[in-house]
């Protein structure tokens, strides 16, 4: 099949008329906090409400402070255009968001639960408000103990279990700042985020499982600490469900002591909870994503400015209620697992899960969210999509009546995927897919509680952000269109700025340099006639991986070691089954023993596939490597010798070519177009 360059470059975007909801919220759906604000400004819809939100910014942050509940000093809220520094938001508030997220005003008390940590082997742990806060303040003084204090760096390679919350929380409470990875990272992966930011106190899990596979970081501790040379301590984790268990007594690797955690928090099991107040500015998180070279971007976030932003998704579009129970599918590495931990401040029960999502079957998870009774299901897309092709029918074995909201992220959620969602996990929950990114911890397009969803799109954009979809020249692009996501003023949650980035030169290139005073965010998005969005891809060479930015550098460095392989380029492919990462070869002739290429097609022999994959799980991760390789004749560069990476993943996409102009050899695009084609009439129907 053969697919013409010149009809990719100039394909159009059409559009059908409005089509009728899919979903309409009943009255328990709508109820609450969103509804009573819009009464409160007089809004008489979403749309009004959202244009007030963002004219009148000052007015809406305050009305979230005080509808989540945030303690603190809030001080007079004075929103100016400052270059969307988040201080600009509050510049006399003094607030610690731990005081917020373990509060003890909401139902239950001190006995509420506010985590359940559940692992794949049936591990249960509940720690209560009250046991949290204990925990949270024990760390807190071992943490200064370790000569930590406000500004200075902890981080966390581990799994998704109660004991990192715990950690988390603890530092944010001095005022320390706080990076996480998970445990399926590799020591170099684990080397590439932490060894940027300088952490001093490592934490560890003893042991993690993932499916059938048993991983301990222990024996990886020495090649880990190599590239950390700031880390004065490490701490190992129990695992899920044994809270009071030594994960491993007392030791050391490469010079650095080694302690089990119950013997480092021992000492101070009976310190105060007393978090101390800071600006809101102060920084909490340090969060990592991938540009498209380079090593990962280290993202400094306030942990206030994401606790009111997270509080605007949860409080008010949401509809996340105290005494909820509120779940999602995440790893550590992800900043999901941060929107979930401040799901807290709803006075609300977390629910953690670590290990497989579909181990030792597809319905794992249904079977936690009905066991727990959880009131808001998150999974990825991708998750969604897997148990959709498996045909699961989670509706059927799990009692699933308790949950209001099932939301959607990491990659676009598709239309047939909403059908199965309502037809097989819960035909009254609201599902909502959202749309944002480590970038800003939280979203730029989602759902709300009062409103109705159609299916394949996201329905609103966040309120108080000035969300706009606009052409290359900047104008908005009418319904129907195709542009880049855009946000024209600032936000709680914009970042404080990337560490080490002294002069703030490489975050304006990645998010401000594009338009100067808006903020890009790099994502195409459609404007759709019945007013929601449809995410199409990215528009950088950014790769998403359920949620997790990857930069293509991140991919190929490791090919170093596969000497055949000369040149690569990853893309993200919206494949009929979902998106997926195609990596594409150029080989050097001749390939060597064993390895077989047929020049006309492109196939390379299992084992060598096999190994290109083996190298970048271990030196990257598992969520770094392909679902599909393949050998192509040559790759497209820009006359200075660039690799073009956008252009490949228009072409496979679908989408118009930016510029063939700047390339040395735009014919090279022609074989992507057909294997797009040729591969795309190959796959099942979904």
């Amino acid at each position: 099949m053969s697919t013409s360059l010149t009809a990719l470059v100039s394909r159009s975007v059409t559009s059908d008329a409005p089509p009728t909801p899919d979903w309409i919220p009943d009255p328990d759906h709508s109820r609450g906090l969103l509804a009573d604000l819009m009464v409160e400004v007089g809004a008489h819809d979403f749309t009004a409400l959202h244009t007030w939100s963002i004219t009148d910014p000052a007015g809406y942050w305050r009305r979230v402070w005080r509808d989540a509940g945030i303690i603190g000093t809030m001080g007079e809220p004075v929103i100016a255009d400052a270059g969307f520094r988040p201080s600009s938001f509050f510049p006399d508030a003094r607030l610690n968001v731990v005081a917020t997220l373990l509060a003890t005003d909401g139902p239950g008390g001190a006995d509420a639960p506010a985590v359940i940590a559940v692992d794949q082997a049936g591990g249960r742990t509940t720690l209560s408000r009250g046991q949290l806060r204990a925990t949270v303040a024990a760390v807190a003084a071992a943490l200064c103990a370790e000569g930590v204090g406000p500004g200075d760096r902890v981080a966390a390679w581990t799994g998704n279990g109660w004991a990192t919350v715990a950690f988390t929380l603890g530092a944010l409470s001095i005022g320390a700042v706080v990076s996480t990875a998970s445990a399926d990272f590799a020591p170099q992966g684990v080397i590439d985020r932490f060894g940027q930011v300088g952490p001093t106190v490592l934490l560890i899990s003893g042991r993690s499982a993932y499916g059938d596979r048993i991983r301990d970081l222990r024996p990886l501790l020495g090649e880990t600490l190599g590239g950390l040379p700031t880390v004065t301590r490490v701490v190992t984790v129990p695992d899920a469900g044994e809270p009071s268990a030594d994960a491993a007594g007392t030791g050391e690797s490469a010079g650095v002591p080694v302690t089990g955690w119950d013997a480092w928090l021992a000492p101070h099991r009976t310190a105060p909870f007393n978090p101390l107040p800071l600006p809101f500015d102060h920084p909490g998180f340090i969060l990592f994503t991938s540009g498209t070279t380079g090593a990962p971007k280290c993202i400094v976030h306030a942990a206030a400015g994401i606790l009111l932003k997270d509080a605007s998704e949860q409080a008010h579009h949401l509809g996340i209620r105290p005494g909820d129970r509120v779940f999602y599918y995440t790893t550590t590495g992800w900043m999901m697992w941060n929107w979930l931990v401040m799901a807290l401040a709803r006075r609300a029960t977390i629910v953690l899960y670590d290990g497989h999502p579909m181990f030792p079957d597809p319905l794992a998870l249904p079977r936690l969210a009905a066991a727990e009774r959880v009131t808001f299901l998150g999974l990825s897309a991708a998750l969604i999509d897997a148990l959709r092709v498996k045909d699961a029918r989670p509706g059927a074995d799990c009692d699933l009546s308790t949950v209001r909201t099932i939301a959607a992220t990491g990659s676009p959620l598709a239309a047939d995927c909403f059908d199965y969602v309502w037809a097989h996990l819960s035909a009254r929950a609201q599902l909502v897919s959202l749309s944002g990114g480590t970038d800003i911890c939280g979203c730029f397009l989602l759902g709300a509680v009062t409103e109705p969803v159609h299916r394949g799109e996201l329905s609103v954009p966040a309120l108080g952000l000035a969300v706009d979809i606009v052409d290359a020249e900047g104008r908005t692009v009418p319904a129907g269109g195709t542009g880049e996501l855009i946000c024209r003023a600032p936000f709680p949650s914009c970042p404080i700025g990337f560490w080490g980035d002294v002069d703030g030169t490489r975050m304006h290139a990645a998010y401000f340099a594009a338009m100067p005073g808006v903020w890009t965010h790099g994502d195409f998005v459609t404007r759709t006639r019945s007013g929601g969005y449809v995410i199409e891809g990215r528009s950088d060479a950014t790769l998403n991986v359920n949620g997790v930015r990857i930069g293509p550098a991140e991919i190929t460095r490791p090919l170093t070691a596969v000497p055949p392989v000369a040149e690569a380029i990853p893309v993200a492919w919206r494949s009929p089954t979902g998106e997926r990462i195609v990596l594409f070869l150029r080989l050097e002739p001749p390939t060597g023993d064993g390895i077989i290429v047929d020049p006309a097609t492109g196939t390379l022999a299992a084992d060598f596939i096999g190994q290109v994959r083996a190298v970048i799980g271990s030196r990257a991760s598992p969520r770094h490597v392909p679902a599909v390789i393949v050998a192509a004749p040559d790759l497209p560069r820009t006359r200075s010798g660039k690799l073009a990476e956008l252009a490949v993943a228009d072409v496979i996409n679908g989408r118009p070519v930016r510029s063939t102009e700047g390339l040395a050899n735009p014919e090279a695009l022609t074989w992507f177009a057909d294997w797009a084609a040729d591969w795309a009439a190959a796959q099942p129907s979904p």
